[in-house]
């Protein structure tokens, strides 16, 4: 099976249904940020894991992968949530279960992005047959669908990585955006953060010069955890000069909900998209580096 034929999309149903195919592996993404809205957060984001939740209950047969702990580059400090090296990434999914011929869906109890965060490092190391799931842990646990307490896993598997080029933009390439009108910025953040209101989550508050806003609240509702429709998806873009750009960087605090972003882009065909990883932890971390508010 070809999730890109689906684009890259599943809904509940279909996962219900596609339960006993035997390549399907389910991973659950989440991790948690307890006091991002919380006026603590001006004092240092705290980053947990999600494995607690998942051990509560999580959807039948699913699995479970920690990014904070097992796909971060914990070395790289000025980084929320660093990717790994290949060889890294390659043997934590074949230790879950993942081969080069398996078909993956991603879910999280969040907002997405987290899926779509494991979806994009997926992709940036050679794998296509990955698809997140529309309406994720929310949806699915209020429509009754099977669930287990019990712990899951699959047998281990043989995953190859195979870097691609072009999908994790670095602090240069975004700094090489200010002043060029052939690349859309788009900061994910909600409008305030956007702005530079408090509270101060980052080094610095504001946004990249030149940045145009496209909150991650907007591309998906969070009550359901559904997408936004791809007509509505397109004109959020389209509004702020995203599409027919030479290349689109995306970017928010952690490079988590910008995850949203490049996979919302990706689905509507837009190529050259790719994801800022440092964001503004990194960014806001050198005095140098630029910033604006208002």
């Amino acid at each position: 099976m070809n999730l890109a034929e689906l684009n890259y999309l599943v809904d509940c149903e279909w996962l219900a249904a596609h339960l006993d195919m035997p390549e399907l592996r389910i991973i659950e993404c989440t991790s948690q940020l307890p006091n991002y809205f919380e006026p603590s957060a001006a004092d240092g984001l705290e980053l947990t894991s999600g494995r607690p939740l998942f051990d509560e209950e999580h959807i039948a047969g699913a699995t479970y992968i920690d990014l904070l702990h097992e796909l971060s580059d914990r070395s790289k400090t000025n980084y929320m949530y660093a990717m790994p090296s290949a060889d890294r990434f390659a043997q934590v999914m074949s230790a879950i279960g993942v081969s080069d011929d398996s078909v993956v869906v991603l879910y999280d109890r969040g907002m997405n992005s987290w899926a779509a965060r494991i979806w994009w490092m997926l992709r940036c190391f050679g794998f296509d047959n990955a698809a997140v799931l529309n309406g994720g842990w929310t949806t699915w646990s209020e429509r009754g669908l099977p669930t287990s307490t019990a712990a899951s896993s699959y047998p281990p598997a043989t995953f190859t990585a195979r870097p691609r080029a072009g999908l994790i933009a670095s602090r240069d390439d975004v700094l090489a955006t200010i002043g060029n009108d052939r690349t859309c910025l788009i900061n994910a953040l909600d409008p305030d953060e956007f702005a530079g209101r408090p509270p101060q989550r980052y080094a610095r508050n504001g946004r990249i010069p030149d940045s145009v806003n496209v909150p991650f609240s907007t591309t998906v509702d969070l009550p359901t955890q559904y997408f936004a429709d791809d007509a509505a998806l397109r004109q959020q873009f389209e509004d702020v000069g995203a599409l027919g750009k030479e290349r689109v960087i995306a970017y928010c605090g952690g490079a988590i909900a910008a995850s949203n972003t490049v996979f919302a882009l990706t689905r509507l065909g837009v190529e050259n998209v790719s994801l800022y990883d440092g964001s503004l932890t990194e960014w806001t971390s050198d005095p140098d580096l630029p910033m604006e508010t208002g």
